[in-house]
């Protein structure tokens, strides 16, 4: 599977447990679009340790990643 179609699927997934997580109520195009976000954020900054220990580290850090954009979005655009 591409990588990129692969950081959607997570990302979606991310998107959606990132926002029960943290109790923000956003619709899905929004749900979608931080878990991609959050996937692509959290990809780029644990990508070696994604090398070393696989999928399960992609998985941790889309979530982590998801969770970081919607502290930002709630800090600075007042949101939530």
């Amino acid at each position: 599977m591409p990588l990129l179609v692969t950081i959607v699927i997570i990302g979606a997934a991310a998107g959606f447990l990132a926002t029960r997580f943290m109790q923000v109520r956003t619709d899905v195009p929004t749900t979608i679009a931080i878990g991609i976000g959050g996937a692509l954020v959290g990809w780029l900054a644990l990508r070696f340790l994604a090398a070393v220990s696989g999928w399960a580290a992609i998985s941790i850090g889309a979530i982590l990643g998801a969770m970081g954009l919607i502290w930002l979005w709630q800090k600075y655009a007042g949101r939530g």
